[in-house]
């Protein structure tokens, strides 16, 4: 008897929280981050769980953005300098300070690939209420790329598709 009162209350709470949810409209849509000297937007579908910067464990023969690979919470994760692959230069020098705000943003299970994404500085969530414009990616951009917006403040952020970043042949190919 006390077990279907305690189901029938989680039923409630979770309707309730349904209805709030329904009630509230759009929530935030992006993870947005800063990687170099640029600004990205990662769908928050498509991003998986936020680590700590962890010093990955070097690999020999890789890409010079292709950081190695790191334990994360049991799991085994390539980890990948999204400055470095951006712009395909050599991973910039971190400082004490730098490392301390750098994080691992692995992607989704859903995408399978074991990858985590190095950022220098998570930006918190953003939806689509809090920019003033969009437009499409630059001339000449990678394939994943998504739209660009710009803020409030004049900033432009760089959505990425994480699901087409995860099969482009140039990612996938670690090798030097």
């Amino acid at each position: 008897m006390a077990n279907r009162e305690a189901l029938r209350e989680l039923q409630t709470r979770l309707a309730g929280r349904l209805q709030a949810a329904r009630a509230e409209g759009q929530q935030a849509s992006w993870l947005a981050v800063e990687a170099g000297d640029v600004r990205y937007l990662f769908p928050l579908a498509q991003s998986g769980e936020i680590f700590p910067f962890a010093q990955p464990q070097p690999v020999p023969y890789t890409r010079q953005w292709f950081l190695g690979v790191a334990n994360l919470r049991g799991g085994l994760y390539g980890v990948v300098d999204l400055a470095g692959f951006a712009s395909d230069r050599p991973p910039a020098a971190r400082t004490e300070a730098g490392r301390a705000a750098s994080r691992l943003v692995a992607l989704n299970a859903a995408l399978d690939v074991n990858c985590a994404l190095l950022i220098d500085r998570l930006a918190g969530l953003r939806n689509l209420d809090g920019f003033a414009a969009s437009s499409e990616p630059p001339e000449g951009s990678p394939a994943w790329f998504g739209s660009r917006y710009t803020d409030a403040a004049g900033a432009w952020w760089q959505e990425i598709d994480l699901q087409a970043l995860s099969q482009q042949p140039q990612f996938l190919s670690i090798s030097a």
